[in-house]
């Protein structure tokens, strides 16, 4: 399988080009919004996204764009949710991450007395490549000591279609014999040993970015093995309590990693947009709309619970007639018929090639309605 490609070092004139064309498309005085993991496992679950490839990609606060579009979505926690998320978390890490280590020794099978001889380095360093280099330094220390260390929110970078993203689990731990394991703490609630399903999927989603950023760093550190099985430390019942299950992110990693390659490199899809094309929230709503239309987009129903700009795609993919609006489902199914309006000229007879199954069962479908039609009104 290929792996993704490293960025340019950035000295070189094609990176600083690329930084300076995406410093463009945000705004000269826009600040780049960092790609998070939770961003970039939504990316991964829809890579012929090339208009979500090219803003998390430059770094474009897609909320704010959406916002003066005129279409904002309802995205990110409150701020009781955050704060009690942030207390949860320093819960769990309390004492030099005792209990967190206690909760790791009892979910994946360790024998004898939980670890207490457990090193915690500073990661601190400057901005978010400096912070990269010092945890790939403190994994290398880590792994050759061969003792128990614990990572507090380590930072890692992955490269995503040419750009490279940071991203910061909310732990790593280093075992004896070199295995990695990621740790995911959430604050959804984990009730009689099992928590809600969909937020588990996302949370393992997520886990598999942070995966897939570790292996890059394993490969260049002797000894070194990051585990599948990723520890998720959720809210006992409606307590504050920590408890933990083990998450098996084998199959997200596969597909994250697959769908991530097939990414369209960003300085590909720059190149292709119209001169002066920029992103920029200052610009006038018609001045954005025509550069967020400059980017071929795939929008799904799904994209409503990943995406801000979700709600402007719907409406531009409603006011198209667009089948992709009905769901990837109907979208598969309906073959060459890309529009509403195709679709029912080929129920209707008026179009379509009627050796083709999707307008077949288009043809058949609208003469059982019509017939349970004429039926209800004879009863009538």
């Amino acid at each position: 399988m290929p792996r993704p490609t490293s960025p340019p070092p950035q000295g070189e004139p094609g990176a600083v080009t690329l930084r300076r064309r995406l410093a463009e498309l945000r705004g000269p005085a826009v600040a780049p919004r960092p790609l998070d993991a939770r961003a970039l496992a939504a990316l991964a679950a829809n890579p012929g996204c090339k208009r979500r490839a090219l803003l998390d990609g430059a770094g474009v606060d897609k909320a704010a764009l959406a916002t003066a579009l005129g279409s904002p979505a309802p995205f990110g926690q409150s701020q009781f949710a955050f704060m009690r998320g942030n207390a949860f978390e320093a819960r769990v890490k309390a004492d030099g991450g005792t209990e967190l280590m206690r909760l790791l020794h009892e979910r994946l099978g360790g024998r004898g007395e939980p670890p207490r001889d457990v090193r915690v380095p500073d990661l601190t360093a400057a901005g978010p490549e400096g912070r990269a280099a010092r945890t790939a330094l403190a994994l290398r220390e880590a792994t050759g000591a061969g003792g128990w260390s614990l990572l507090d929110h380590p930072m890692l970078a992955l490269d995503v279609a040419g750009s490279p993203a940071y991203l910061e689990p909310d732990a790593v731990v280093v075992h004896p014999d070199g295995t990695w394991t990621v740790v995911e703490i959430k604050s959804f609630p984990m009730i009689d040993s099992s928590a809600d399903a969909a937020k588990v999927g996302a949370a393992a989603r997520q886990s598999a970015v942070y995966v897939l950023a570790l292996e890059r760093v394993a490969e260049v550190t002797e000894g070194a093995g990051v585990g599948h099985r990723v520890l998720l430390v959720c809210p006992k019942d409606f307590s504050n309590l920590p408890a933990a299950s083990v998450v098996d992110v084998r199959k997200q990693r596969a597909v994250t990693r697959r769908q991530l390659t097939r990414l369209t490199r960003i300085d590909e899809i720059a190149a292709a947009l119209p001169e002066g094309t920029t992103f920029d929230p200052e610009r006038s709503p018609e001045e954005l709309d025509s550069a967020v239309e400059s980017v071929a987009a795939a929008y799904a129903p799904e994209c409503l619970a990943a995406c801000e700009l979700a709600f402007h795609c719907r409406g531009k993919a409603r006011a198209a007639g667009a089948v992709e609006a009905l769901g990837r489902g109907v979208r598969g199914e309906l073959g060459g018929l890309t529009t509403v309006g195709e679709v029912l000229a080929a129920a209707a007879g008026k179009e379509g090639d009627p050796a083709d199954p999707a307008v077949a069962a288009l043809r058949r479908a609208a003469a059982l309605r019509a017939e349970a039609l004429e039926g209800r009104t004879a009863c009538h």
